[in-house]
């Protein structure tokens, strides 16, 4: 043994996450069968900016579980990922750098970023664009390992992926080509939710509700023929008026609906109305969705104004008259069928944005007399693009669709029982997903406008106009994966042949992150490049990730897995809940009030961070707390104090066994706390397995190793002092076990004093290990009642814990007389008497 005078915890992170990384503590055993292999779809992180607690927080859980699973003989597969590609990284990259990526431009192999960005963007090429966020993106992750490392994540290094790399773009596109040969991805031209800042099309899963004011402007739509009137009540044969909250979108006006059960309209239903100020005709139509309550009970259908706008026109078979673009501007050109008057007045709309177009509509109709009254003010919810900064637009675009059951009601129906397939951990938050499969209203929209992404590998024959023949697709051969058509060449075809009539043009866009992201278990596993590892670790046994991405990311990844290989990609999903700053808000880099952990971790130790992550319940939001942070502090601390003081005792004879009633009794109650233990990391409740370990060490410390530290000294002879100190070193040995998931590196510490090699790979401990060394429990309940009392009398009186105690008055039971001379040890008691009750009473 090598035991340091004073031990610390400062230091500890460094020392270890170096020598488990020379000695490959955690290296992947690749010659495991799959019944040996506990794999993990360890979530990529986005490599944008900082990690902060939140992150730190997840992930100790998730290799909690990991350490576990490694010390119960398992070969536990551990990947770390980085989600390199995307818009986050695009937007951290024009705002670091201050650039814009302008696809027209030449590539300019001389660029040099501008020292001092400034509020103008400095336009790129793709390719220079891409360069800097390939070189942002290396300085972030080289970042993330650094901290990761510090928290003691026992990831394999080696398996290191990015959702940018060759075999993430490869996977991806490889996924993407046989989904197209079955038919399961698709190009459509449809409305499309339309972020204007960053010019992109967004999926349903990645929108989110923000509370915006606005106004209910009411509108006056005449009867097809009468010109316009002044009137104050809407009545069948007169005109209709209609409350809309977007009245700029006015001339996009297709229709007009009301509930089929609504006897206001039911009479002007199949008839036509003419808009107000642009004179189109627009028929009135019944359909279940329109709100009788809402409004004046009957909407305008404009293309688009929302989703069930999108859900009018395609069930009720509408034309469309778009009316913005791409730009969130209006187009300069006016829709068909408005009238002459009309047409003129949309001149005035002609590049105006949406706040612009409204306040110059609403002064038009106010002077027409068609806005009756003024508008009224409310607040309503609006969708945004969860990363975006205005509202989401609807415009027509030609996108890439996978088939993800929105318009399928058998494959939704095989989804839904992938879910009840899946063990859930917590098993509540199975109904986030099924809630999320019952209400999809269309395919997964996964092609993006933008340039950091893994791009569609698809080109297209030119036709003599040069224009694309976009129902003659040209993709690429599985082994030629990944290509880039931007730069690559189709099959049969040279590069002077780009954008030439009778020659090819590339499929401009890239796939969602998350088309990536979802094939991380592929991606992980060497899925097309490793089919020895893919079989020996797929299907996963874990998928551990935050409950606000069960929409996305899992819903997704299990999409793919059963379209792919018609098997569900993992066993089990732990979920883990919210880091809330004090005033019960989720923490979020977007509302700025997220702590980065490297100042926390310097200050508390590693060890005390990962307790107070540890600890909490799974699935549920939990408090940023230092204060259960400094309790992990102490307890580290209080391990290796401990260790070093049960080893200072000196080691028992080899032939020494467990003889003393209060040692054998320590032991039979350590038995239940291994398997209370157990049973919670089998279930994934790191917090539960904790608790019970951690009561059960502070007992361990605060009462028995007071009870027989004079005994192990050696005061009762050897055969006592050989018992005290193998069941001291037995529950020690046992207890930092099972503190070594959750503090690895003060365990570690610990266990090199006294053990060969790392403790991370020592067998998990179970209750059979104590076997023929347990006893019966009760006298170690009866020494720490007789302490207690002892304690509080000496309390009481203000006196020194070592102060003489003249009478303990014990119950007459043989559980005490078996302990007797170890609680006359540790009170330093005069005398004993007995007594009938139960109770104990100390006398100072």
């Amino acid at each position: 043994m090598n035991l340091p005078d004073k031990p610390t915890i400062d230091g500890l992170p460094d020392k270890w996450s170096q020598r488990w990384e020379s000695e490959r503590v955690y290296r992947f055993d690749r010659a495991a069968p799959r019944e040996r292999v506990f794999s993990i779809d360890t979530p990529p992180p986005t490599a944008s900016g900082e990690l902060h607690v939140g992150h730190v927080f997840s992930y100790t859980q998730t290799d909690v579980i990991a350490r576990f699973q490694r010390m119960r003989g398992k070969a536990v597969f551990y990947p770390m990922g980085w989600d390199d590609n995307g818009l986050p990284t695009e937007r951290r990259v024009q705002q670091f750098f201050g650039v814009r990526c302008d696809p027209s431009l030449p590539y300019d192999p001389g660029f040099t970023p501008p020292e001092k960005p400034g509020r103008n963007q400095a336009p790129v090429s793709r390719r220079n664009f891409i360069e800097l966020c390939e070189r942002l993106t290396a300085q972030d992750e080289e970042a993330f390992e650094r901290v990761w490392r510090l928290v003691g994540l026992s990831v394999d290094w080696s398996l290191l992926y990015t959702t940018i790399g060759t075999r993430a773009r490869a996977v991806s596109q490889r996924a993407f080509l046989r989904a197209l040969d079955r038919g399961d991805a698709y190009p459509a031209q449809a409305p499309t939710l339309w972020d204007t800042t960053f010019r992109t099309a967004v999926a349903q899963a990645e929108l989110e509700d923000r509370d915006r004011p606005g106004a209910y402007h009411r509108l006056v739509f005449h009867p097809d023929g009468a010109a316009a009137e002044p009137i104050t009540v809407a009545a069948p044969s007169r005109p209709v008026v209609v409350a809309t909250t977007r009245p700029e979108l006015l001339p996009a006006c297709v229709a007009l609906v009301a509930h089929p059960d609504d006897e206001r309209y039911r009479p002007l239903f199949g008839t036509m109305v003419r808009s107000p100020l642009f004179g189109a005709r627009v028929p009135v139509l019944a359909h279940r969705l329109a709100d009788p309550a809402k409004g004046t009970g009957i909407a305008m259908v404009c293309t688009f104004g929302d989703t069930t706008d999108v859900i009018w026109w395609r069930e009720l078979d509408l034309p469309t008259r778009p009316v913005l673009g791409f730009d969130g501007r209006f187009l300069p050109d006016a829709p068909d069928g408005l009238s002459e008057a009309g047409r003129a007045a949309y001149a005035g709309l002609a590049g105006a944005t949406v706040h612009t177009g409204r306040e110059r509509l609403t002064a038009l109709l106010r002077g027409s007399g068609e806005l009756l009254g003024e508008p009224e003010p409310i607040t309503h919810p609006v969708k945004f693009y969860e990363r975006g900064d205005k509202p989401l637009e609807i415009v027509s675009t030609r996108q890439w669709y996978i088939r993800n059951g929105g318009r399928d009601e058998a494959l939704r129906d095989r989804l839904h029982a992938r879910g009840r397939e899946l063990t859930w951990h917590p098993a509540h938050m199975r109904t986030r997903y099924e809630h999320w499969v019952a209400g999809l209203a269309g395919d997964w929209l996964i092609s993006r406008q933008r340039f950091f992404g893994v791009p569609i590998p698809v080109w297209y024959p030119l036709d003599a106009d040069g224009l694309p023949e976009h129902g003659r697709p040209i993709t690429p051969a599985e082994h030629a994966l990944p290509v880039d058509p931007s730069s690559d060449t189709p099959p049969g075809y040279t590069e002077d042949q780009r954008g030439r009539p009778g020659g090819f043009a590339a499929d401009p866009d890239v796939m969602d992150t998350w088309a990536t992201s979802s094939l991380t278990p592929q991606i992980a596993g060497g899925w097309g490049f490793d089919d020895d590892l893919f079989a020996r670790v797929f299907p996963m046994d874990l998928r551990p990730q935050s409950h606000e991405i069960i929409r996305t990311w899992l819903f997704a990844t299990v999409l793919r897995g059963h379209i792919e290989h018609d098997a569900l990609p993992w066993r089990n999903a732990a979920i883990a809940g919210w880091i809330l700053d004090p005033d019960r808000k989720k923490m979020s880099k977007s509302v700025g009030n997220v702590v980065t952990p490297l100042g926390l971790l310097a200050e508390h130790g590693s060890d005390a961070v990962r307790y107070w992550a540890a600890a909490a319940r799974p699935g549920a939001d939990t408090a940023f707390d230092t204060g259960q942070m400094r309790v992990g502090r102490r307890l580290a601390m209080k391990i290796l104090n401990a260790t070093r003081f049960v080893l200072g005792l000196g080691e028992p004879d080899p032939a020494a066994t467990v003889t003393e009633p209060l040692d054998r009794a320590l032991l039979a109650a350590l038995q239940p706390v291994l398997a209370e233990a157990t049973a919670a990391l089998d279930g994934y409740d790191a917090g539960r397995a904790l608790d019970a370990t951690e009561r059960f060490f502070w007992l361990f410390c605060d009462d028995y190793l007071e009870l027989v530290k004079l005994r192990a000294y050696g005061q009762h002879g050897p055969a006592g002092a050989d018992s005290a100190r193998l069941a001291l070193r037995t529950a020690l040995s046992a207890l930092l076990r099972l503190l070594a998931p959750v503090l690895p590196f003060v365990t570690e510490e610990a266990w090199s004093w006294w053990q060969p090699g790392s403790i991370h790979a020592a067998a998990w401990p179970a209750p059979s290990d104590l076997d023929g060394l347990a006893g019966d429990p009760a006298p170690l309940a009866a020494a720490t009642a007789a302490i207690e009392a002892v304690r509080r009398a000496k309390s009481e009186a203000k006196v020194s814990m070592r102060t003489p105690l003249r009478t303990l008055t014990a119950p007459e039971d043989d559980a005490f007389s078996r302990i007797e001379q170890d609680v006359r040890d540790a009170g330093v008691i005069d005398s004993i008497t007995r007594h009938p009750s139960p109770a104990y009473l100390a006398t100072i």
